[in-house]
């Protein structure tokens, strides 16, 4: 690969460019452990397997968000659902924002009412 000035604000990202994403067909068992040793341990699941295979976790500051592929069908879907225009991306964020605190929520009471009926 020849040499290139990559320009300043891409430099710290370097090692990344050189990285390989590798790939693992492995039984739907492997795969579960995988993400409940992550989701556990607060990590993504790339992280996880470089914890199993000892290799270094470079942990950065991430903002904590989920992330979702919308198409054009599932925005008319959920503008229909919200009674918004389809068009205004932004009202539907708030409100599946919105919907996913309140499924947060719920999820928190639920499991701490079962916790308190097994004592």
């Amino acid at each position: 690969m020849k040499p290139t000035n990559l320009p300043t604000r891409w430099q710290s990202a370097q090692p990344a460019l050189r990285a390989v994403q590798v790939a693992f067909d492995v039984s739907e068992a492997v795969i579960q452990a995988v993400r409940r040793a992550a989701f556990d341990a607060n990590l993504s699941n790339s992280d996880q397997i470089r914890v199993v295979l000892d290799l270094p976790v470079i942990r950065q500051a991430k903002r904590p968000r989920l992330t979702v592929s919308l198409s054009p069908e599932d925005y008319q879907l959920l503008g229909k659902r919200y009674r918004l225009d389809p068009a205004d991306h932004l009202a539907i964020k708030e409100r599946v924002n919105a919907e996913l605190i309140a499924f947060a929520e719920a999820q928190t009471t639920t499991h701490t009412a079962r916790k308190g009926a097994k004592r």
